[in-house]
């Protein structure tokens, strides 16, 4: 930030002081994909980190995306340092996406590194992690079903505030009230919206509409999720075509074609009559099921909106929706793809990932130390590589079959 202020005297001290516990070093560094503002370590955790026996790095400039600044971390205790240091000197390096290519290079064999990985996605990275004998954690193949791995659960953290944010961004898009207003000139309606998808991010994307005003409908292919809906203040969509769907770790299945051109077809009628649609259904590691077609589109009215959370490079639940970009069709419909929501909100997306971070490094740390226990349920989950070997069986699989989707990666 061009107006920022030089670091102050203790952030230069803090820069040029050496680690001086005991235990392990634990490094994060600065985030440099495109539209990324979120930092992997708040101030305000440092001394949870050191308290379990680690010294901690940053890299300069690391947080101030997300309004936290060196002077912050070097008062909580850590030592700010240039991207080279922190790599070089790390036995741990927090991420809130994962190495750059550039990164990759440096990494030494034994270092922990740990993030939002994605290993099912682009398991062709994950490989390249062990070939260079890194072992990597990667928080979204957590075992979310697990009580304890609760407090780990970044997935769920990070979809709580797209979810509310996904509300926002569709009420400002829309050109008139959420809520029904009654004044000297005239009445306005409430709108109507429909979110698809009663996961973390839905079920907060329906409560947030609600206390906007909306009249809320949500959908979702489990049949518990209509008690969560309706306990939010939403009214629940029963399609008649689509059975229940229910997966492992408490996700949504992939539907089967068939499944899917019912549950289309059926929703279509819904969709059409909607102000804003909210979209969130997601299956880790594939590519996002299709709920609102082109002719679903095309059936809504001038001035809609469809707030697409899946648009990713994978694909998106609305046909036409583009990652990251808002297109308005010829009729009028507004398509906003909005994958990377938790990244407008840095702050409180920053804060509630470090938290995870924390609660994960604690479970995996003894005496200040990371120590890997593949017997240990949650470690079984989250460890992808270790000891030169791709670990996690789901990546392993990818790996071997030579499948997955090569993601950018950053410079």
């Amino acid at each position: 930030m061009a107006d920022r202020a030089e670091p102050s005297a203790a952030s230069k001290v803090s820069e040029r002081s050496p680690a001086t516990l005991a235990g392990q070093s634990v490094a994060v560094v600065r985030e440099v994909a495109g539209g990324e503002r979120r930092v992997a370590l708040v101030p305000d955790d440092v001394g949870k980190l050191g308290a379990a026996g680690f010294a901690v790095l940053v890299e300069e400039q690391a947080g101030e995306q997300a309004w936290f600044y060196d002077d912050a971390y070097a008062q909580a205790g850590a030592t700010v340092a240039d991207r080279a240091r922190c790599l070089a000197d790390s036995d741990v390096v927090l991420y809130v996406g994962r190495p750059t290519d550039a990164d990759l290079k440096k990494l030494k064999s034994g270092q922990v590194v740990i993030g939002m990985l994605a290993p099912l996605v682009d398991p062709g990275f994950a490989a390249g992690l062990a070939g260079r004998g890194v072992t990597a954690v990667s928080l979204d193949t957590l075992p979310r079903t697990l009580s304890r791995a609760q407090s780990m659960d970044a997935l769920s953290s990070q979809a709580n505030i797209a979810g509310y944010k996904a509300a926002l961004v569709g009420a400002a898009a829309y050109g008139r009230y959420f809520p029904l207003l009654m004044t000297a000139a005239g009445t306005a309606r409430p709108a109507e919206v429909l979110v698809l998808g009663a996961g973390v991010a839905g079920l907060q994307a329906i409560a947030t509409c609600h206390r906007l005003g909306a009249i809320v409908r949500g959908y979702d292919v489990r049949p518990e999720a209509k008690e969560q809906v309706e306990s939010l203040g939403g009214r629940f969509v029963e399609l008649k075509s689509v059975t229940e769907a229910v997966g492992e770790g408490g996700y949504a299945r992939a539907l089967t074609a068939e499944e899917t051109k019912a549950q289309q077809e059926e929703l279509n009628g819904h969709i059409a009559r909607q102000d804003v649609v909210i979209t969130t259904a997601q299956v880790p590691g594939r590519r996002p099921p299709l709920l609102v077609t082109a002719e679903a589109v095309r059936a809504m009215r001038a001035g809609s909106v469809i707030v697409d959370m899946a648009a990713s490079s994978l694909g998106g639940n609305v046909e036409g929706s583009r990652p990251e970009e808002t297109v308005v069709t010829d009729h009028g419909v507004t398509i906003i793809g909005a994958g990377s929501l938790p990244s407008t909100m840095a702050a409180s997306a920053s804060t509630a990932y470090s938290h995870n971070i924390c609660a994960l490094v604690a479970h995996l740390a003894k005496d200040g130390k990371v120590a890997i226990d593949l017997t240990d349920e949650i470690q079984a989950g989250v460890v992808i590589t270790h000891g030169g070997k791709v670990v996690n069986p789901a990546t392993a699989e990818l790996v071997g079959s030579g499948t997955g989707k090569q993601l950018a990666n950053g410079a």
